[in-house]
């Protein structure tokens, strides 16, 4: 049974906000896995997803605690079958004449796009779900990776739904 959960959470765009959040999934002792943070369509508010893993009981128990927080207004919890989400990975593999023409294949393949080349290094650049950027890492792990960057899913719910009608604002 997959315990992975995605909350967005809808807060004041002020100085301390994100640690007073993520020091409640600490405190209830939750393992981040993925985080992003980014200011919303209004500089008012920034808007913080991110991915963890809990059982139901101590999920709803995290998310009624976020609520307490005062710059907390509005938190959704996203339901994967109705959500955009999409990652950014770049990852910097050895070039090698042995390996060059397979990596750019593995490329072509995911639709990635190579953004740097050396004759040393090709740095890679991957857009997509999470299932996609970790089955091209898994693809990757047969040549020699240097260095992987990947940030947190940037998710928004499909159709008129929005964080902002969650709470009126």
């Amino acid at each position: 049974m997959d315990n992975r959960f995605t909350v967005a959470i809808l807060v004041n765009n002020q100085f301390g906000v994100l640690n007073r959040v993520t020091s409640m999934f600490r405190r209830r002792q939750f393992n981040i896995s993925a985080l992003t943070v980014s200011e919303t369509e209004s500089a008012k508010y920034s808007r913080i997803t991110v991915l963890s893993e809990g059982d139901e009981i101590s999920k709803q128990q995290l998310i009624n605690q976020l609520y307490k927080l005062p710059d907390v207004c509005s938190i959704v919890e996203l339901n994967p079958a109705e959500t955009v989400s999409r990652e950014l990975l770049l990852v910097k593999v050895a070039n090698s004449g042995e390996t060059r023409n397979d990596v750019r294949a593995a490329v072509d393949a995911f639709e990635g796009k190579i953004v740097d080349y050396t004759r040393e290094t090709t740095m890679i650049q991957m857009v997509g779900d999470s299932h996609k950027i970790d089955a091209f890492i898994d693809l990757l792990r047969d040549f020699e990776i240097l260095e992987i960057c990947r940030t947190g899913a940037a998710s928004l719910e499909r159709g008129n739904t929005t964080i902002r009608k969650v709470t009126n604002l």
